[in-house]
């Protein structure tokens, strides 16, 4: 295992130096479960039970999302094509759009209707034309749940409505809600939206904060008398993203206060910074028995990490290593791991991926790096 440390200067120039502030404990929220990460680091910095499984209501509603803008992306859906209203959807209860039966809607007013008024029958109507019946939608559902990591959670509807096979976890919602987001940016613009007529009747978004707090941008309320009042908050501030999960608050009033509590302590008290940019090597590598002898190693994507206000001066960097390194080695296969500390205290450990493929050399060069292997 090979070990050595690095000097993090790519963001001492960026980055003003600030008093150092004590951070306070995280607030204590009255709702069940909670949890807020910072979206592009993807830090929790505050949580109570996120692990717990707990009913997520309409919060489901941001895996129905996910898949109908999948489907946009990939052309089996448009905005402007139609689906019909079954009777099933016509029927669903709860929060309505007030489709009627038989009806043709465009999917863009589904889309709204679902995200802004929280519709069932229209998460139902894009449930049933994307998958042709909503079990099958739901089926897609858990599969996309299991590709996203979200290991605590199942769905059996697209509504949200209680099922005790039905579930979730603060976590997992917000890997759910960060996924959206970046996967999804021109789409996630529905989640702003205030209001919605549809049929001649008017509704508001149920994220209070939309009105309360201009940082926030979105996300999405639940509530079922089992679930309590839920809501995922998304706001953004100075290229910073934080998402704030509320479980089982008891309001609606409540929800909304409990979220702004979280969203405050992490815009004021943390800062977020980028370490590294996507395919920027952390290191290179020495490779035997390679089409090449070096290898960059790095991140994918843009690396961020979150300290406490003030700290960001103060973090340390150690890279590790197996070796020797033998080729083929392919592009994002793991390569090393990157350890960072704060004062000494383990903030975290990221794995370090190969930023290409390096294949098997030569008869030639592979005896030639045997016989240094050897001698090392």
């Amino acid at each position: 295992m090979k070990s050595f440390k690095l000097l993090l200067l790519s963001f001492a120039f960026v980055f003003t130096a600030h008093a150092a502030l004590p951070t306070p404990p995280a607030p204590q929220l009255a709702a069940r479960a909670w949890l807020l990460v910072d979206a592009n680091s993807g830090q929790s910095l505050a949580e109570n039970k996120a692990d717990a499984r707990v009913e997520p209501a309409s919060l489901t509603k941001l895996m129905t999302a996910y898949l109908v803008f999948g489907a946009l992306k990939e052309h089996r859906l448009t905005l402007n094509q139609t689906l019909p209203v079954s009777e099933k959807a016509w029927r669903s209860e709860g929060s309505r759009t007030f489709l009627k039966v038989n009806s043709q809607v465009k999917v863009e007013d589904l889309i709204k209707g679902m995200v802004v008024q929280s519709g069932n029958d229209a998460s139902v109507a894009l449930a049933e034309g994307i998958g042709g019946a909503e079990d099958a939608f739901v089926a897609m559902m858990n599969h996309e749940a299991q590709r996203l990591g979200m290991t605590g959670s199942h769905f059996v509807n697209a509504t949200g409505l209680p099922d005790p096979q039905h579930y979730a976890t603060a976590r997992d919602l917000a890997k759910l809600a960060s996924a959206l987001i970046r996967d999804y940016p021109n789409e996630y613009k529905y989640y702003s939206i205030k209001e919605f007529t549809y049929n001649g009747i008017t509704q508001p978004n149920r994220n209070r904060l939309l009105w309360l707090d201009p940082n926030v941008d979105g996300l999405k309320t639940g509530h079922t008398d089992s679930a309590g009042y839920c809501l995922i908050a998304s706001a953004r501030r100075d290229n910073r993203r934080l998402l704030s999960v509320v479980l089982g608050a008891g309001s609606d009033n409540g929800r909304a206060a409990e979220s702004q509590k979280l969203l405050n302590y992490g815009l004021q008290f943390f800062e977020t910074m980028k370490l590294y940019n996507a395919n920027q090597p952390v290191t290179t590598l020495r490779i035997y028995k390679g089409t090449s002898g070096s290898l960059g190693a790095g991140f994918q994507r843009d690396f961020y990490i979150t300290v406490p206000r003030g700290a960001s001066q103060r973090i340390q960097a150690q890279v590790t290593t197996q070796q020797p390194m033998l080729a083929p080695i392919a592009r994002g296969q793991g390569v090393g791991t990157l350890h960072l500390t704060l004062d000494g205290k383990p903030v975290g450990d990221f794995t370090l991926t190969a930023l290409s493929s390096i294949g098997v050399s030569g008869l030639i060069r592979r005896g030639w790096d045997s016989l240094m292997l050897m001698i090392r």
